[in-house]
């Protein structure tokens, strides 16, 4: 993949604790082992452009939603160099309550999502109450006030945004949920998000429970295989090991924030 090197972190800034039986569609239901969910966003830098993949939620909708919020993901962009009032772009992968809030964080940006996002979000499929929970309306009217003040960048598919970086529609977990390729110095990474919370649910090849699509989900999986220089390339979004597979940058962000690339 040409194109810039870029640096990537994960930044960790709400846990869940919960069982495993939770974490698999038609998993078994007596399984009580814990198996915690992890929250981040994921900075991207090069050596002129920085992205911020999703933004997460505040300390507001952690207490709604019964999350242990541990940092503003603010916070944790500062800690590594990272203005985010000054950041120009901003992907959302998708528009689900947890990766899209923090409305007031990035005053400057434009953010980049997949029609077919916006389209599922704002469409018929919200008139079912299972299908809407995991959206926060206030999220999906944020995201239109920015659209008419011409701040957000529609992708339709598969589309290089900057060298080295380029984002894939592979819809399942959302009708629009995308993925993200980045050239690093250790290869090709891609940031699945969503596209499968843990490791556990690519290598398994048993989703997570909250599925649009259950064929394009397990699809998914081997999308971003093919996508990145490994399997160990793919970076899932929300599991706890991810912390202790990736180095931090210094030892007071142990933790909390470590290096992908």
């Amino acid at each position: 993949m040409p194109g810039n090197v870029w640096e990537v972190y994960a930044i960790r800034y709400a846990h869940h604790e919960r069982a495993a039986r939770e974490n698999f569609m038609a998993g078994d239901p007596h399984d009580e082992t814990p198996m915690p969910l992890d929250y981040y966003v994921w900075a991207l830098k090069s050596d002129d452009r920085i992205f911020v993949v999703d933004t997460g939620f505040d300390e507001a909708v952690a207490r709604q939603r019964g999350r242990t919020f541990l940092k503003n993901p603010g916070e944790g962009l500062k800690a590594i160099g990272i203005d985010a009032a000054r950041v120009a772009d901003v992907i959302i992968t998708h528009m689900h309550y947890d990766h899209c809030g923090n409305h007031d964080l990035f005053p400057a940006a434009r953010y980049h999502l997949q029609d077919r996002e916006m389209q599922f979000c704002t469409g018929r499929q919200m008139m079912h109450s299972f299908m809407r929970w995991p959206f926060d309306a206030e999220d999906v009217a944020a995201m239109i006030r920015r659209l008419f003040a011409g701040r957000v960048v529609f992708h339709n598919g598969d589309e290089e945004i900057a060298p080295g970086l380029s984002v894939h529609h592979v819809g399942g977990h959302t009708m629009g949920m995308q993925i993200v390729r980045v050239n690093t110095r250790r290869g090709v990474i891609v940031l699945a998000s969503d596209a499968s919370h843990l490791y556990a649910n690519m290598e398994r090849g048993i989703p997570y429970p909250i599925a649009y699509n259950v064929g394009e989900v397990v699809e998914g999986y081997r999308r971003a295989y093919d996508l990145a220089s490994s399997r160990e390339h793919v970076i899932p979004g929300h599991d706890p090991l991810v912390l202790s597979r990736y180095p931090s940058p210094s030892p007071e962000l142990k933790g909390w924030i470590v290096r992908l690339d």
